[in-house]
């Protein structure tokens, strides 16, 4: 008999049955006032998750990378400076798509593990008397090490050096699983994917424009056409899009903002940080430790995990998947092989996440690594226990 285990990489998360469900619709005009009824609550409920009070939500048929490339074609022009720290693969990754868009990228190397370095940028952005840089990128959450970034902190950063340039944050493994205030942080731009905190199948790319990056897309010269906010805006007027939308991810994105809103938002957040200190503690029992450097940097959404020396992180995820059906994510760049990672967000309860420590310590036991079964399951066991806990989002 076939049975479907969760999955514990940092997205796609597991989808809820109430999501599905909603996804599943038959074929539907999308020009039609019938795809508006559905269309704008989507995007109104986007809004209240970020936070935002005002500009626009943009939604794209894509992916995180896709909202990446639109937040800069549609405020940029060939041969800008942008201000990056590179400091895991998904911000190394940004940088990437920027050069190949013929921007010049100011990079501030960060040693993985650490997050956004705020006195540094703030340094850059200070030498920067000409006002030369044009916007500062900044990965939330960086998905490879299990690393937070602070976005209060970088947005004063900008303000105490008294410059100009746009902030533009990557939140695509945060929005909808940990706190953002998209207009208390003045973000520029923020970046999400619906396969994240809002549980869908990957497909859409799930943007917040403020004001003065509306306002700096009528000067960028950066080509665009699929992404182009002028079009989307224009046809979200009629209610509409200028191609043809995902239907289905629409309707099921409209679904999960009420799901998110029943449970509602700072309970969401506690139940990912809940989850994720269970797992920093089955970690530690195992006599492992985060690959974030320190404890202000965890993630609530995801732990890589560092290995034991003489170990190999992509052994264990494999034989995890090969053996036992379940999902853990391998590591990435500059840390593949050296950790594995536990993705701890979306649709999980405790019960749900004790089954991934448990099925990790087995393959630790099968490849021969220092660890006492029970040892990390315990530990989080009698955290979940002792701490306020409660179901994770109903699979209705």
């Amino acid at each position: 008999m076939y049975s479907q285990n969760p999955v514990f990489i940092p997205g796609p998360t597991n989808i809820p049955e109430a999501i599905r469900k909603a996804c599943d619709i038959p074929t539907l005009d999308h020009r039609s006032p019938a795809f508006a009824r559905m269309f704008k609550p989507a995007v109104a409920g986007v809004r209240r998750v970020l936070k935002m009070e005002e500009g626009e939500v943009i939604v794209l048929p894509s992916t995180g990378t896709g909202g990446w490339e639109a937040a800069i074609t549609n405020t940029l022009s060939l041969g800008d400076t942008v201000l990056a720290a590179r400091f895991g693969m998904f911000s190394h990754r940004w940088i990437d798509l920027c050069q190949r868009h013929g921007l010049n990228v100011q990079i501030i190397e960060t040693p993985w593990g650490q997050g956004a370095p705020i006195d540094r940028i703030e340094a850059a952005l200070k030498a920067d008397t000409g006002g030369t840089i044009k916007a500062v990128l900044a990965t939330h959450n960086e998905t490879a090490t299990g690393v937070r970034s602070d976005i209060a902190a970088l947005r004063r950063a900008i303000d105490a050096a008294g410059h100009g340039a746009m902030l533009m944050v990557d939140g695509v493994s945060s929005i909808g699983s940990m706190p953002f205030e998209m207009t208390a942080w003045g973000v520029d731009i923020a970046v999400a994917g619906s396969q994240k905190g809002f549980m869908l199948p990957a497909g859409l790319a799930i943007l917040g424009v403020s004001p003065k990056a509306l306002a700096a897309m009528e000067s960028a010269t950066l080509p665009r056409t699929f992404f182009d906010f002028r079009d989307m805006l224009k046809s979200y007027a009629a209610g509409g899009y200028p191609y043809t939308p995902a239907v289905g991810l629409i309707a099921g994105l409209a679904r999960s903002v009420e799901m998110l809103e029943e449970e509602g938002l700072d309970a969401v957040y506690a139940r990912h940080h809940r989850l994720a200190e269970g797992v920093r503690r089955a970690v530690a029992a195992w006599g492992m430790r985060p690959c974030a450097a320190s404890p202000e940097l965890y993630s609530d959404t995801v732990t890589a995990v560092l290995v034991p020396e003489g170990c190999n992180g992509t052994d264990l995820v494999k034989l995890a998947a090969d053996k036992y059906g379940m999902a853990f994510g391998v590591g990435l760049g500059e840390v593949a092989g050296k950790v594995f990672r536990i993705g701890h967000l979306g649709m999980l309860n405790d019960v749900m996440v004790l089954a991934g420590l448990a099925t990790a310590e087995m393959c630790m036991a099968d490849l021969g690594w220092p660890v006492r079964l029970g040892s990390g399951v315990a530990a989080a066991q009698e955290y979940y226990r002792g701490s306020a806990g409660t179901l994770a989002l109903a699979a209705e």
